[in-house]
């Protein structure tokens, strides 16, 4: 973990320092969530569930097509589950540290990738120990500037670490979500 840290914070510090004009911003929008992997499968149905995400983000141009673009948001994701007689979804809420590079196709138009680091904060399972405080992903998705100030983005974040933490099973799971949103940068 000290690693992954280390290189977010040394990616962050360099576009900083190569930055000539940043912008800053909000953005909230929808998620769909689900959980991949086999820690859970013969247990029920796993199906997709809406959640939302809100926070802030901020580009750092490195060239006339490139930037850099730290984000830190508040997540909800999780599953639907059916399990048993009457199922739950399962919620996860994390703040999640997306630090994409950008590469601008046409004006306005931004093709976007880059490694997740995702800290869970809030489950509405019983035994919270069931599930990693750490979660990477890897996010890939596009974004377009409507304007100056609005913008509005598709992005897929495909879990890459086991976010399942439960002795009952040794297998894995993963968060994906897809997400849609929209912003407003300052």
């Amino acid at each position: 973990m000290k690693k992954v840290v280390f290189l977010l914070t040394a990616l962050l510090s360099v576009s900083i320092s190569q930055a000539q004009d940043f912008t800053f911003g909000v953005k909230g929008g929808l998620n769909i969530a689900s959980v991949g992997g086999n820690a859970y499968s013969g247990l029920g149905g796993l199906g997709s569930k809406i959640g939302f995400h809100l926070g802030g983000v901020a580009e750092f141009p490195i060239s006339e097509k490139m930037a850099v673009q730290p984000e830190l948001l508040f997540s909800l994701q999780g599953t639907k589950w059916n399990y048993g007689v009457g199922g739950d979804d399962l919620n996860l809420g994390y703040v999640n540290l997306p630090i994409l590079g950008k590469y601008y196709i046409l004006e306005g138009l931004s093709a976007e990738a880059g490694p997740l680091v995702g800290f869970l904060l809030t489950t509405n399972v019983d035994d919270d120990d069931r599930f990693k405080k750490l979660d990477i992903a890897f996010a890939i998705g596009a974004s377009y500037k409507l304007n100056e100030n609005i913008f509005f983005s598709l992005r897929y974040n495909k879990g890459i670490a086991n976010i399942n933490d439960d002795s009952f099973t040794n297998d894995k799971s993963q968060n994906n979500v897809f997400q849609l949103s929209a912003g407003y940068a300052f």
